[in-house]
């Protein structure tokens, strides 16, 4: 017998055969395609979202075009009103509201001249709108105003009755304003002196000749409002003139005119023969 020993080796069993799916971190579901494709098949039909713009923006860019091209006159009243109402109103068709406005009020005069209230309660308006058509409304009136201040008011009557008209043609209730002057017939200031009723307000002729005096004014002209549209003196109009006259002839001042300012126009006691 030899004298080396023979040691015996223990084998490791075999390694039981494994599969490629048994290797992956999950099984594959035998009944149906792998992950990749059931991805696929759900991704198709999907067609990426498009986003429409509303009929409104093509129509803002052009009515905006037509009026830097063409000014004003190229747009109708409810358009250049709709152009306005453009920046208070970003995100909606303005054309309705514009023409529900110029339908309950009658014009643009009569839309800027409205109550902040009466715009603010039609439907589409609310009181955002309201205050942009009464800056709208201020500003005219300071513009016009400013005109008549820069020459002699005789001397640019139409300038004077277009600035009483836009300020008061379409007051609700009647407004007695009195117009001081220098002694070259030029404004000095537009006051307020009361307001009333739908047809009346009362009026205090010595109030206008001490106002006068405070001013240093050399001559007034007197305005006030009918709020029914007819701008024809009454007998109580031609009374209480009258006796302004006086109160101011006593202080030196000298009542140049007095103007009725309605919706269908304007009346001037001087053409009329009444002062």
């Amino acid at each position: 017998m030899s004298g080396r020993t023979t040691k015996s080796r223990t084998e490791a069993p075999a390694a039981p055969s494994v599969g490629d799916g048994e290797l992956l971190p999950f099984k594959l579901d035998a009944s149906g395609p792998p992950p990749s494709e059931r991805q696929a098949k759900r991704s198709v039909g999907k067609m990426p979202t498009v986003q429409i713009k509303p009929h409104y923006h093509e129509h803002r860019a052009r009515l905006r075009a037509r009026f830097e091209e063409a000014g004003d006159a190229a747009l109708a009243d409810y358009e250049l009103l709709e152009l306005m109402l453009f920046r208070t109103i970003p995100r909606q068709d303005t054309k309705p509201l514009a023409k529900a406005l110029l339908a309950r009020f009658g014009n643009l005069a009569e839309v800027l001249a409205a109550p902040a209230a009466r715009i603010a309660e039609t439907p589409g308006a609310g009181p955002a709108v309201a205050q942009d058509l009464k800056v709208a409304h201020a500003l005219m009136q300071r513009a016009q105003r400013a005109e008549a201040k820069q020459r002699p008011v005789v001397a640019s009557w139409s300038a004077l009755l277009s600035y009483c008209r836009t300020a008061m043609a379409h007051e609700p209730r009647e407004q007695f304003r009195a117009l001081f002057l220098d002694a070259k017939n030029q404004l000095i200031a537009d006051e307020v002196m009361n307001e009333g009723t739908v047809d009346h307000a009362p009026v205090y002729p010595r109030e206008i000749a001490r106002r006068a005096l405070e001013l240093s004014a050399a001559a007034v002209i007197l305005v006030h409002n009918h709020p029914s549209g007819d701008p024809s003196p009454s007998a109580q109009d031609v009374a209480i003139t009258r006796e302004i006259v006086a109160a101011a002839e006593a202080v030196g001042v000298r009542v140049h005119d007095h103007l009725v300012i309605g919706r269908k126009g304007a009346a001037s006691f001087k053409n009329l023969g009444l002062l």
